[in-house]
């Protein structure tokens, strides 16, 4: 089977009684996560737990064996993706507190001129973005967003659009992140290889939402800066400890190479598999320091040094920081686990057989089908991690015949549709609406059509790929 190659539609008729409840199952499961999260405002925890729970019993599953199959994926999905996820929190940390994002702040805009301001921003995003998480990069970066515009004088969505885009496609395409690294484990796809494609679709995505389309919102929508938030800022800036303002920051070059260190682990890993021999020395020892663990675990320890110490902070003062980054991730590992238990559930209740001869049978590519499922899900949650996480749990059947490239693509396709037109259930459409002043209607014409565009743009270099991988 390949992504691509499609075969005539099966007949429904060619079920049987019992995979029409399954069947029925899977939907029943969706609707109820979907009905938590959208209209009782459930957390998305709780939603998946329970609709776990539909989906089983509606299978026929034994109460028994439906909570050990729940407990089974949270544990294992938790045990393969909770640690990275936490080690990439801690490395976030450490570049915020040091002041090494200031410095990557202050090093790109020295070296920008007025007309480069939004390309300026899409690099500083970029290079932000890949240790954080997006909400964290977006309030980090809120505060240089409306300084550049005042600055500048140029509109502010001019500036912002490149930002937000970088995050985002960050978000939903490349590892650390939580949404790429559930689906990397549901789908048993190479991370290393996934994270080298994810990188290679994410350039023409940002390139073509974030500074090209920039150009288009800010014409549409001119909001002024909320002159409440930079208030907040000019109080913080003036009520700055004493120490504070002088204090040593890493430096610009030493602070990129350290976000980019597990990146390039991770990626060298990848090509020393595909152009070493299996018992070559040096593929060996990029297949040890390129593991996701080992390779962020690496990021963490240096950072210590090259973030930290660097910044003038103690053992104390390091180990606060690290201390400090787990709590807020605390939500993402319960949606992440819980994500895992329903793609168990899934599988264990054999909804996930009828879904992959059904889709085997369907005159829909894998790869299409993938991001159909993602977007489906993203509009009736807003949520980008659960429509990844559910999609990729009813989507892993399906990878089981492909070929690794395709795996790491289909990852892709999945990760595209989870970005799909956000709008108001999405908690990510107030953050931006509020933090840039802007209406609900311009909130739509321009955060809501830029992510719709980075979906499509996405999934277009994803089928690509295809054609040629």
């Amino acid at each position: 089977m390949t992504p691509l190659v499609t075969t005539p539609l099966a007949s429904a008729a060619a079920w049987s009684g019992h995979d029409t409840r399954l069947i029925v199952a899977a939907l029943a499961g969706i609707a109820v996560i979907v009905l938590l999260i959208t209209r009782l405002r459930t957390h998305p925890f709780l939603a998946l737990a329970l609709g776990s729970g539909v989906l089983g019993l509606v299978a026929g599953m034994a109460p028994e064996k439906l909570i050990d199959s729940f407990s089974a994926g949270l544990g294992s999905t938790v045990a393969g993706v909770g640690v990275l996820i936490a080690l990439g929190a801690m490395l976030g940390k450490l570049l915020a507190d040091s002041g090494g994002a200031e410095e990557i702040v202050d090093g790109i805009l020295r070296r920008s001129g007025d007309r480069a301001l939004p390309w300026a921003m899409t690099l500083i995003a970029v290079l932000i973005g890949l240790p954080m998480f997006f909400e964290i990069g977006l309030v980090l970066l809120i505060p240089v967003i409306l300084l550049v515009a005042r600055r500048s004088g140029r509109p502010l969505l001019l500036i912002a659009v490149p930002a937000l885009a970088s995050l985002s496609v960050l978000h939903g395409l490349v590892p650390p992140h939580p949404g790429p690294l559930v689906a990397i484990d549901t789908l048993k796809a190479d991370l290393g290889l996934t994270l080298g494609l994810g990188l290679l679709v994410a350039i023409p995505t940002v390139i073509v939402s974030g500074p090209l389309f920039a150009r288009f919102a800010a014409r549409w929508v001119r909001p002024a800066p909320p002159e409440r938030l930079e208030r907040e800022q000019t109080q913080e800036s003036e009520n700055t400890a004493p120490g504070e303002a002088d204090r040593p920051r890493p430096g610009f070059g030493v602070t990129v190479a350290t976000i980019l260190l597990p990146v390039v682990l991770m990626l060298g890993r990848a090509v020393a598999e595909i152009v070493l021999p299996k018992d070559h020395a040096v593929r060996t020892v990029f297949e040890v320091l390129g593991t996701p663990l080992i390779a962020l675990l690496i990021g963490v320890i240096v950072a210590m040094f090259t973030l930290g110490r660097a910044a003038g902070f103690g053992r104390a003062r390091i180990s606060s920081a690290i201390a400090d980054s787990l709590p807020p991730i605390a939500g993402i590992l319960l949606i992440v686990g819980a994500g895992g238990g329903f793609k168990q559930t899934l599988v264990d209740s054999g909804v996930g057989r009828v879904i992959g001869e059904a889709a085997q049978s369907a005159s829909v590519p894998v790869l299409v089908l993938g991001w159909l499922i993602a977007v489906g899900i993203r509009l009736a949650t807003g949520s980008a991690t659960v429509a990844t996480i559910s999609a990729a749990g009813i989507a892993a059947p399906l990878a089981a015949g492909l070929s690794p490239a395709h795996v790491a693509l289909l990852v892709l396709a999945i990760g595209a549709g989870s970005l799909f037109f956000s709008h108001v259930n999405d908690a990510g459409f107030w953050l931006v609406k509020e933090y840039l002043g802007m209406s609900v209607g311009e909130t739509v014409k321009s955060w809501s059509i830029m992510e719709a565009i980075i979906s499509v743009v996405s999934f277009c270099c994803v089928l690509l790929l295809g054609l040629v991988l």
